[in-house]
């Protein structure tokens, strides 16, 4: 939100499109140069006058960060000309792992793989269904709205009489890590990761294993083009092979605090900045803590000393040498505590 003096508002309305503006950007009837936004959430005041979050007026959600407006995805498969109706929810299997689901109502066969091909041409990853669940005809209200609640609970984790269990070494380790990944009883040979519920970050986490399953690191492409366990066990067998090089490199080995060091990126960022700006206090995160009952300065004092002690990040310093700055990790750096009581 920006204020500038007595106007107070979140942005001017929607770019050439005027008609929007007017139907999400108010008029504040109590200042006539500051405008209300409706965000679209609806929520009720409490007894005791706060205000309780119930959901969205629209069906927009929030998966892994991204805003998603679920409309913008039916319209995308909507455009297939063997779809007749199609409706896309968000559902959460486990805590934290919200995931899409597009139930499908065709007029001629359409398999899965082609609908989600068609779709990430059009659409970022993360608006892309994990799972797509075809009917005959949508459930419908009495009024004949789209009875979201009375659509059938997707099958994500599930192969069915096409499970076909791991054939080598490789795919039984590649189907354990899957089955971890994902969260999942057991995982077939020619299961599909995303269509199992699996999205980026899930993919960044299987790839993270291979290194100490198998000895080899992949880019993550690699496991959007071979989705399956059959596929990628031939890749990495491929690379196991050619000892290409993949390979993981040696084993970082340790240095000395007592050695100057390099600033990493964001050190290095924070230390230009200092240069540009001099002292502020723009990256301090100051706080406030309640303590109740007798306080023992000294320990508190130690204990904070301590902990300094512990962490050398608490005990490291930028210094100049050869034009350059580098950090310096001191051996012993004393914390003295201030105190002031009021009276």
């Amino acid at each position: 939100m920006n204020i500038f003096g007595d106007v107070s508002y979140i942005a001017l309305g929607y770019w050439h499109k005027a008609n929007l503006t007017r139907s999400v950007f108010l008029s504040d009837p109590e200042c006539d140069s500051r405008r209300i936004y409706r965000t679209g959430d609806l929520g009720r005041i409490r007894p005791d006058g706060s205000i309780e979050f119930l959901g969205r007026k629209d069906f927009q959600v929030k998966i892994r960060g991204f805003r998603i407006e679920l409309g913008e995805i039916e319209a995308a498969i909507a455009q297939h000309s063997n779809v007749r109706a199609t409706v896309v929810i968000a559902t959460e299997d486990v805590p934290s792992n919200k995931h899409l689901v597009a139930y499908v109502v065709l007029t001629q066969p359409v398999t899965t793989d082609e609908l989600r091909h068609i779709l990430r041409r059009k659409l970022p990853e993360y608006m892309v269904p994990s799972s797509f669940v075809f009917l005959d005809s949508l459930p419908l209200t009495p009024n004949g709205k789209v009875n979201r609640r009375a659509l059938p609970v997707p099958e994500l984790h599930h192969s069915g009489d096409k499970f076909v269990a791991p054939r080598t070494p490789i795919e039984e380790m590649l189907a354990q890590i899957w089955a971890l990944v994902l969260k999942v009883e057991q995982v077939g040979i020619h299961d599909n990761f995303f269509e199992l519920g699996g999205h980026s970050l899930l993919a960044t986490q299987l790839i993270s294993r291979l290194p100490e399953a198998f000895g080899t690191s992949l880019p993550l492409r690699f496991l959007f083009e071979s989705p399956t366990v059959a596929q990628l066990s031939e890749v990495i067998l491929s690379e196991l092979q050619t000892s290409s090089s993949l390979t993981l490199p040696a084993t970082i080995a340790p240095v000395s605090s007592k050695e100057d060091m390099p600033l990493s990126w964001a050190q290095e960022r924070l230390w230009f900045l200092h240069q540009l700006e001099g002292e502020s206090a723009a990256y301090t995160i100051a706080f406030a803590v309640r303590l109740v009952g007798d306080l023992s300065i000294e320990a508190l004092e130690e204990a904070l000393q301590k902990m300094v002690q512990r962490h050398e990040v608490l005990r490291t310093r930028f210094e100049i040498k050869d034009n350059k700055p580098v950090q310096i990790i001191d051996s012993n750096v004393s914390i003295p505590l201030f105190c002031h009581f009021p009276e």
